[in-house]
């Protein structure tokens, strides 16, 4: 009982602490998908693993996510990460679109509960280095069209004293 008890305050911990949450069904995955998609995420800084429902149903309790408790049914597996909001949930569906067995039921996002259909819009999101690119992008684009006007009318003027 001790041990269940532990665990329980671990995953509330994690609960807590984590920037983003992702429950997933992890029923048929082989083992060697089970592999790849556990590199994966934790090459991106994200922990996953599969839990009792029952000791996670507390944890979330515990954390004040019993919001959530809904999604722990079967096989469940489940990804914290403290760093990238984004991350979790843009590998796993990623990855459940070779692994069909694989399915994103909730999630948790900033201390936010989500359904599983906000978090595959979360995960359809660029990846925080595409919006810096993008932003970066909008930003250069005025400079870069005033640098074309400087050139154009240096050009005309060229063909002018010419």
């Amino acid at each position: 009982m001790a041990v269940k008890e532990n665990l329980v305050d671990v995953y509330a911990k994690k609960f807590e602490e984590a920037t983003s949450v992702v429950v997933a069904s992890s029923r048929g995955l082989s083992v060697n998908q089970d592999t790849v998609l556990r590199q994966q995420l934790r090459e991106a800084g994200v922990e996953l693993r599969v839990v009792k429902n029952s000791i996670l149903r507390r944890a979330a309790i515990k954390a004040g996510f019993e919001g959530i408790n809904d999604s722990f049914v079967g096989p469940t597996a489940i990804a914290f990460s403290n760093d990238d909001a984004i991350a979790p949930a843009k590998i796993i569906a990623d990855f459940a679109k070779k692994a069909e067995p694989l399915e994103i039921k909730a999630g948790i996002i900033e201390g936010k509960i989500s359904s599983a259909e906000e978090m595959k819009a979360i995960a359809a999101l660029p990846s925080r280095d595409g919006l810096l690119s993008m932003l970066l992008s909008v930003l250069q684009a005025p400079i870069r069209n005033v640098a074309y006007a400087v050139k154009a009318v240096a050009d005309a003027k060229e063909e002018g004293a010419a």
